[in-house]
């Protein structure tokens, strides 16, 4: 068996941007005061395990906080609402929000202050969506262009379109084209679709052609892991997400040559190679 483990598997820079932030909070906990992140500081169980026996917290901001609390925004964001009621309490907040989508939230209250409505392409119940339209009072997510097509498209209304940083950027051209062509050829698209997230898609694709098998690893609340695991799934190969080795269906696996490994931007190198080392370990 030959294993190809795709170059761009693993923490993206957001992660691990917000990761390093976590990690200093540890190194110095606050004094007669706990360390909470604000829901799940990424999308992988197994990292959240870890930080949990650290002593670290989850909080959805409803429970009581103290006033040497510190609470950790997470990679994905938050609403600007919640981020307010935060400030006025009193706790000390760290922002991990990945520059990606702080970028993305500062684009589009920038297009909502002009009075438009926002197009958003988006899982609408991620957390990184529900901060994003925060930014804009009129929106409407939409999950693929079938469902956008069914939407009532005001004419009389200013429109402009932009996405989720982890969605699918095939989806996303066509999405843009249909809108341009059919709705309005001035609309304003931004393009908030991260470039790692675009490289990610890219080379699952260009390595679904090369090999037989591509085993996809990481959360399965990852929207962005989730996404590579669909698009090997499409390229007519067999394609597996699985959390951890464990998971591996290795009956189905001993079928093949040639197999592909990739893995979603919250995976840790640790659980990579756990999966690596089970596949070479069986079938080498």
């Amino acid at each position: 068996m030959e294993l190809i483990i795709a170059k761009t598997a693993g923490f993206c820079m957001g992660v691990d941007m917000a990761l390093h932030k976590l990690d200093q909070a540890v190194e110095s906990p606050p004094k007669d005061g706990k360390i909470h992140t604000l829901g799940p500081i990424i999308h992988n169980p197994q990292v959240l395990e870890r930080y949990q026996r650290q002593g670290v917290f989850q909080t959805d901001g409803s429970n009581e906080l103290g006033k040497n609390d510190i609470v950790i925004i997470r990679a994905h964001g938050i609403t600007r609402q919640l981020q307010k009621q935060f400030e006025e309490r009193g706790v000390t907040l760290v922002d991990a929000t990945c520059p990606k989508v702080k970028k993305a939230q500062i684009l589009i209250e920038r297009q909502a202050e002009l009075n438009k409505h926002l197009l958003l392409f988006g899982e609408r119940d991620h957390p990184e969506v529900q901060g994003l339209i925060s930014y804009a009072p009129r929106h409407t997510v939409f999950e693929s262009i079938g469902e956008l097509q069914q939407q009532a498209i005001d004419p009389h209304q200013r429109y402009f379109l932009a996405a989720q940083t982890t969605q699918d950027r095939e989806s996303f051209i066509s999405i843009r084209d249909y809108l341009l062509a059919e709705v309005d050829e001035e609309m304003v698209i931004l393009d908030t679709i991260c470039m790692a997230t675009k490289d990610r898609q890219e080379e699952v694709r260009t390595l679904s052609q090369q090999v037989e098998a591509m085993v996809v690893v990481g959360g399965k609340s990852s929207g962005n892991t989730r996404r590579l695991a669909q698009i090997a799934q499409e390229s007519g190969i067999f394609a597996i997400h699985v959390e951890t080795a464990a998971e591996l269906p290795l009956e189905d696996l001993a079928r093949f040559q040639r197999i592909g490994l990739t893995a979603g931007a919250s995976t840790p190198g640790w659980i990579i190679e756990e999966v690596a080392q089970t596949l070479k370990n069986t079938f080498e």
